[in-house]
């Protein structure tokens, strides 16, 4: 059998992760027990409970999922489709490295990106202006540095590294939370069908599965696995972001982290990262030197100077989210003015307008 012709020995493995109750663990211990699923569902439901309980090797052999494997072996016969087990030889070898990798995982796309070189990028869902162009610049430099790029298919950073990647050389994957034929949030959904595209969605998780609480985090262990390391953007104390760095780190990974203003709820995570021993990141060369990775990329030119007499005002707003009162207080400037060059700085690109009336600079 192929990964890309569903036949006995998929059903097999689908019928095993497709029961309630049978979740990785359990699944995990069958397999070291009996070897291939065909093998587990021929040991006699006896031999099973001594692994699994008596009440869960009966739901192994009684459950009727026989619609579930039809639905997902017609998904698998789909153009750029396929269901991977742990017993294909094109099975992600850094996922097999990890300490629980899943027995099936879907996936839609360019397969050859698994075994591509990669990093993750990961951060706040409600990110700054600020983080959402760092994101979007480190991504699009790796990428085209060569290095595929790893992340969750969130809104905020996560989006904003998959759109970076996409303009480089060496694409995006989007490790999921729901089943593969699912697109959340919908606000990505463009996103997503460009991934399948020209990058690749990855899921653990079987077919409609909806997006709960618990599997999101669970999904993180597999953007860290099948990274070389992963950067935090932005991330509060509180971010799931913080597990996937967790993770990373207990998995051997490089954890990096962006540095940013003392005063951001949202810099408090990565300097928390940094306290623990991650490695500060101010640019994307950082990370590359870090990884002893040799990047051919030519460097982007400077942006253009902002429009004369202008410098003043973003000297004045430093880096942090600022109001009107305290920019008109810093500048000396009136009202009508200071809203007149924050107005073309907005256009030009330079800074921007965030709720509650406040202004931050980007670069």
């Amino acid at each position: 059998m192929t990964a890309l012709t569903p036949g006995d020995d998929l059903r097999h493995w689908l019928r095993l992760c497709l029961v309630p109750g049978i979740g990785p663990e359990r699944q995990c211990a069958l397999l070291a027990n009996f070897g291939l699923p065909e093998r587990i569902f021929a040991a006699g439901q006896f031999a099973l409970a001594k692994v699994i309980g008596d009440r869960l090797a009966r739901t192994l052999l009684d459950h009727d999922n026989q619609a579930a494997i039809e639905q997902a072996l017609a998904w698998a016969a789909e153009p750029g489709n396929t269901i991977l087990t742990l017993a294909d030889a094109t099975y992600p070898k850094n996922l097999l490295q990890t300490a629980d990798p899943p027995s099936l995982i879907y996936l839609k796309g360019r397969l050859e990106l698994l075994e591509a070189p990669a990093l993750a990028i990961v951060g706040a869902r409600n990110a700054t202006p600020q983080g959402l162009a760092n994101a979007e610049a480190f991504a699009e430099t790796f990428a085209n540095a060569g290095l595929t790029v790893i992340s969750g298919l969130a809104l905020g950073i996560d989006g904003a590294a998959h759109q970076g990647a996409l303009r480089g050389k060496a694409s995006s994957i989007a490790v999921i939370g729901t089943g593969a034929n699912r697109i959340y949030p919908p606000r990505n959904a463009e996103l997503a069908r460009e991934l399948a595209g020209k990058g690749l969605i990855l899921s653990e998780f079987p077919l409609d599965t909806p997006p709960t609480t618990h599997n999101f985090p669970r999904r993180n262990r597999l953007i860290s696995g099948l990274a070389r390391g992963v950067l935090v953007v932005e991330a509060a104390v509180d971010s799931g972001s913080l597990i996937t760095a967790r993770l990373a780190a207990e998995q051997g990974r490089e954890v990096f982290a962006i540095p940013g203003s003392i005063h951001s709820p949202l810099s408090r995570g990565c300097h928390r990262l940094i306290k623990q021993g991650a490695k500060l990141v101010e640019s994307a060369a950082d990370v590359l030197e870090e990884l002893h990775w040799q990047s051919t990329v030519v460097p982007t030119p400077p942006a253009p100077s902002p429009p004369a007499g202008y410098n003043g005002v973003l000297d004045a707003m430093g880096h942090d989210p600022v109001n009107l009162d305290a920019l008109q207080v810093r500048t000396g400037l009136t009202p009508d003015a200071l809203f007149a060059m924050l107005t073309v700085l907005e256009l030009d690109g330079r800074i921007a307008s965030l709720p509650g009336g406040r202004f931050q600079r980007i670069n």
